[in-house]
């Protein structure tokens, strides 16, 4: 069995490239990020912010990229602009992001998929959750043992305009690689990336702690751990 047609596989990376425990990271994420600005703004009313630019970017029709609907909610920051603020954020991620790797785990089979992928010829993308900076999601590659590829395409919260499980997402990644949604393979292990078989997409689900299909989704082309995806490639 092989992948007849398919020209691009589509990565998700929390679950599917490295374990995460969202149920530590994401809080913990939310405090550190609101204590470096706690001098400016009082902790519980910034990570409240946070969670509504998450929101409204769940809800992007795809009119401004996901940053500047952040930007659009955040700013100005107690009359602080983003420009006077942007060096904290450089700061945290810099300095402080890198203690959230202990709410990750390497996954075995993750490198020799990935290289496999790319030895085969396909385009290779990152399709993750497009919430946080690019350098963000680089240091969660690197902690995955897989940042050092020369990838197609990776999703961020700077240059996407919509978030899975929106069409727009994923029709925005098509429109970029140039290919028909009918030569993509999304891997991944949530709902919100078997969607895509919803708008023509292949898909292989990598069952994790965080699966839970909705009746509604079409069955997973394929199904197995990371390494039955190999013979695939």
């Amino acid at each position: 069995m092989t992948l007849k047609k398919i020209k691009a596989i589509l990565f998700d990376l929390d679950g599917t490239l490295i374990d995460v425990d969202l149920k530590g990271f994401i809080p913990s994420y939310m405090e550190l990020l609101s204590e470096k600005f706690k001098h400016l703004i009082r902790p519980s009313k910034f990570i409240s912010l946070l969670l509504e630019a998450s929101n409204q970017i769940d809800q992007n029709d795809g009119k401004m990229t996901n940053e500047e609907i952040f930007e659009h909610i955040f700013f100005p920051l107690n009359g602080h602009s983003r420009e006077e603020v942007d060096y904290l954020f450089d700061d945290f991620y810099n300095t402080e992001f890198i203690k959230l790797k202990i709410y990750t785990k390497i996954k075995q089979d993750a490198r020799s998929v990935v290289s496999k992928a790319f030895e085969s010829g396909y385009d290779v993308v990152i399709a993750t959750t497009p919430v946080i900076p690019l350098t963000a999601i680089q240091q969660r590659l690197d902690w995955a043992g897989v940042g050092d590829f020369n990838y197609k395409f990776i999703t961020t919260i700077e240059n996407m305009r919509a978030n899975k499980p929106n069409k727009i997402y994923f029709t925005q990644i098509f429109n970029m690689l140039g290919v028909k949604p009918s030569e993509c393979l999304m891997v991944g292990d949530e709902n919100k990336d078997m969607v895509a078989s919803k708008f023509g997409c292949e898909t292989f689900l990598v069952p994790s702690n965080n699966t839970n299909l909705e009746s509604t989704t079409p069955t997973p082309t394929y199904q197995g751990e990371l390494k039955d995806l190999l013979p695939l490639l």
